[in-house]
């Protein structure tokens, strides 16, 4: 296990490097309606966009590493499989997060509500007949 982990540190020291700046800027990242809200609606949203997001750049880096594993493996059947399959894992990820956010935009669509896009939450509601 620690084997392991020491192989993933070298990756680490940069993402964190990236991270950094943004802390940062944290103030001009977070969304204004996110500050003193009580509207818990929004709340949910933003955790779903940010679940969504996070989800994307770490299967994204995972393919980044199948790759530079890849080309890393020099000719060895047994490095070549394990790049394969972090390639292969990560291309799936991507489709299950792209999958998911298209349910979620259809969703959105067919019974116009807001779950990402940012409009109003509206309850849809069945008008009565006026008479």
């Amino acid at each position: 296990m620690l084997r392991k982990f020491k192989r993933v540190i070298p990756f680490i020291a940069p993402a964190l490097s990236l991270a950094v700046p943004a802390a940062a800027m944290a103030e001009q990242l977070v969304p204004a309606e996110l500050v003193n809200t009580n509207n818990i609606v929004v709340v949910i949203r933003s955790i779903i966009r940010f679940i969504l997001l996070i989800a994307f750049v770490i299967a994204f880096i995972m393919l980044l590493v199948g790759g530079i594993r890849w080309i890393l493996a020099g000719g060895d059947e047994k490095s070549v499989e394990k790049a394969r399959n972090t390639i292969t894992a990560a291309l799936i990820g991507l489709v299950v997060i792209l999958v998911a956010y298209a349910l979620i935009r259809l969703v959105e669509t067919f019974f116009n509500v807001s779950i990402i896009s940012g409009r109003d939450f509206r309850v849809p509601v069945v008008e009565q007949p006026t008479q």
